[in-house]
């Protein structure tokens, strides 16, 4: 019988991979298997007890601190999911390196951290977009109307800055 606790951190797993719009199967695809989806599901269950060490490589892979995973801190973000923000890398290639070339430099880094190379889009985390308006010398809100002019950024993006 699952503890309280058990069920309650297994809500949060729960809430986060969600967010990320993601199945049990899409974790195992996405992790390409390094997170079987039978596993994750029984922590989200409260079913297994998941240890300190695999806590921290699933906030890693789910891009969130430890603490977002905890019961009894804030609840994970709001009612519905997070916008995405998500670089349409294969437009990204079409655009002059002058123009796009940190952005670029940038994605290529994160694909190169994350072993992700399916080469069409990439998420960033909002902190990523920060660091890109740095960069760029703008604000997160102006880089991401210059973003969406591209046609690397999708719309939907300004949802995501808006909640800055």
């Amino acid at each position: 019988m699952p503890s309280e606790y058990a069920k309650a951190l297994g809500a949060r797993l729960r809430a986060i991979r969600t967010q990320q719009g993601l199945s049990l199967h899409g974790v195992e695809e996405k992790s390409r298997g390094r997170w079987k989806a039978v596993v994750v599901g029984s922590y989200e269950r409260g079913d297994r007890a998941v240890t300190v060490q695999k806590l921290a490589e699933l906030a890693d892979f789910y891009g969130v601190p430890v603490s977002e995973l905890l019961p009894g801190g804030a609840a994970p973000s709001p009612l519905g999911p997070t916008p995405k923000l998500v670089i349409d890398l294969e437009r990204l290639q079409q655009l002059p390196k002058d123009k796009a070339g940190p952005l670029a430099r940038y994605a290529q880094t994160i694909q190169s951290q994350r072993g992700d190379y399916n080469g069409k889009v990439l998420s960033i985390r909002q902190e990523d977009l920060r660091s890109l308006a740095v960069i760029y010398d703008k604000s997160p809100t102006e880089l991401t109307e210059e973003l969406i002019g591209w046609g690397v950024l999708d719309p939907e993006a300004r949802r995501a800055v808006e909640s800055f």
